[in-house]
């Protein structure tokens, strides 16, 4: 983390990627390490905070109202960019196609943080299309910093005790 905290994989152009089960704090280090990249002048797309399949969907909407290349563009652009909860919905033929195009626009010019509940190993079957999973993870795991956490849900430990099911007086 103090490595990754000095910011370099963002000057070196590198990804991170960080998984591990639900509430270990994936999203929250994803986070800290964009908020730290943008204290060190760098851009990151985070204010607008939303998962990849958020983010997909957006772009659908945007070709029809004429803002696709607009925000690919910012996407692209943008030094930092966090891309949340890759993996948990299936991903349409189109989905593939801008992830793709997205990946590309950023390969060894820009840091893309990608979280996952899914271990990397999982991430073509996810994909789903053989020939563009291979084109997506080529550009995205190759030149990669890796997070495997592990532990219980953080969520879990900060609810507040259980209750009795009934109360006597």
């Amino acid at each position: 983390m103090r490595a990754l905290a000095s910011c370099d994989w963002v000057k070196d152009h590198l990804n991170v990627l960080i998984t591990g089960p639900t509430g270990v704090g994936k999203s929250y280090l994803a986070c800290a390490l964009a908020q730290k990249a943008c204290r060190q002048g760098h851009k990151a797309f985070y204010q607008r905070y939303q998962r990849l399949p958020r983010l997909l969907t957006d772009l659908e909407i945007s070709r029809g109202d004429g803002r696709y290349s607009k925000l690919m563009r910012q996407l692209a652009r943008v030094d930092v960019l966090v891309l949340d909860d890759f993996g948990l919905e299936p991903l349409t033929d189109r989905h593939r196609r801008d992830l793709l195009k997205l990946c590309e626009d950023r390969y060894a010019t820009r840091s893309t943080i990608l979280t996952s509940q899914l271990p990397v190993k999982l991430w073509h079957e996810a994909i789903g299309d053989a020939t563009l999973a291979d084109a997506i993870l080529d550009r995205l795991v190759h030149n990669a910093q890796r997070l495997d956490l592990k532990g219980p849900s953080l969520r879990k430990a900060k609810a507040p005790a259980s209750q009795p099911d009934t109360v006597t007086r």
